[in-house]
This record gives C-alpha cells, structure tokens and sequence, in this order.
C-alpha cells in the first residue's frame, strides 16, 4: 500500500504535464461581423494597424496583406479608391494568468499538500516514530514544490480592438458621438459631434491564446499572430 500511494505522489503534476503537453491555440471573437459580397473589382482594402502593446517589435501588416491578397482583394493606400477598411489595434500581448483567458480564473491549488501528505506517511511507517513522519512530510512537500515549479502551465494571450468598415453604396450614414471628459477629481465637461459619412462601421474585439507546459514566448508568438491574422483576413 506505501509503495501503491508514493507513485500517486506528485500525480496532479504529472496530470497537468500530460494534459497540457501539446501547444492548445484558440482565436475568439465577442461579436460575428457580416459584410455585404461585393463585385470582384470593388474588393479593395486599406488596411491600418496600430500597436499600443509593450512588443513594439510586434508586426502584422505584411502578414496580413499577404492572407487578404491570397483571398483575391487589393490592399490599396487611398480610402477613396478602397471598399473596405480594416483598422486594429494590438492592446496587449503577453503572458496571462488565467487557467481559461475566455472565462473565469481557475487555480492549480493542491500540488505541494499531495505531496507533503503522501511523503509523510511514507516516512512515519518506514520509522514507526512521528518524527520520521515529520521528516518524510518535509520532504514530500519540497519534493511537490520543485516538481510542480518544473512544470508549468504557461499562458500567452493577444487582444485586439478591431473596427471594420463598408463603404455605402449609393446612401449616407449619419455618425453622432456624445463623451463625458474628466476634468481633475470632481468636475467633467460634455463633447459632442454628429456629421455624415460614407462608411457603416462595425467594432468587435479579437483574443488569441496560446497555452502549454513551460511554454516560452517565441514559442507562442507566431501561433498568436496567426490566429489573429486568420481571424481579421476570415472577415472578407
């Protein structure tokens, strides 16, 4: 029976090995966007793509150009001569601490008390004393520190604001926007503006994760671009 429970210790580390092993890449977006099939010569895109995250290397443009032409569309400079209109944002890229970046924090609570528990017991029954237990719980807990500090399940995420616009055919929408404006502690000013454009706009806001046992970040980096670049590029 000693021997049976010693093998468990340590088991919820080498569960969280085995289930996280292989690298688990998801892209979701909070809202689906529909845009109206246009002519083959009215697919032109201008894209704009902005990165306010600390990667500032972090480049997608050339990227995402290269999936927007492969799906038969002209990236062009000039709004004017452009139908659609694709401007991100890269609000933040790095590692999170949620078990599930989609939903709510879970912890792996329980790692280190296995393996103080199941050490102790070891050694009270090969001593027969409580201060063999009391050395054997000592061990197993350090034992199931180190282990669980050896694997860890490492989570990188990418979240982008994404606005996407359609010219409108032959109409004119009218935008309004109304602000509060802090002015110090106490006090805020209103702004308002209204005026008539020529492009329905939609928002919507883009997460990409990657996760994985001792996952390291130029692991991760190129399967969360890829999934951000399939997710905007899957728009048109």
């Amino acid at each position: 029976i000693v021997f049976s429970m010693s093998g468990l210790s340590g088991c919820g580390t080498m569960h969280k090995a085995i289930k996280h092993g292989k690298l688990d890449v998801q892209t979701r977006m909070s809202e689906t966007v529909f845009l109206d099939p246009v002519a083959d010569n009215k697919r032109t895109v201008v894209l704009q793509i902005r990165n306010t995250s600390d990667k500032k290397d972090l480049q997608i443009e050339e990227e995402l150009k290269q999936a927007i032409e492969a799906k038969g569309y002209r990236v062009v400079r000039n709004p004017d001569e452009a139908n659609f209109m694709i401007q991100a944002n890269i609000l933040q890229v790095g590692k999170n601490t949620l078990e599930d970046p989609f939903s709510s924090l879970t912890g792996g609570y329980g790692g280190a008390l296995d393996g103080a528990l199941l050490g102790g017991l070891a050694g009270g029954l090969a001593t027969d004393n409580f201060r063999g237990a009391g050395v054997g719980a000592l061990v197993g807990g350090i034992g199931g520190t180190i282990a669980d500090a050896m694997v860890e399940v490492v989570n990188y995420s990418m979240i982008t604001d994404l606005q996407i616009s359609e010219k409108a055919s032959g109409h004119v929408v009218n935008e309004a926007s109304n602000a509060s404006l802090k002015q110090g502690t106490s006090g805020h000013k209103t702004s308002s503006w209204s005026e008539k454009s020529n492009w329905k706009k939609y928002q919507t806001r883009i997460i990409s994760s990657a996760k994985k046992t001792n996952l390291k970040f130029e692991a991760a980096l190129p399967e969360l671009k890829q999934g951000l670049i399939q997710s905007i590029s899957g728009l048109l």
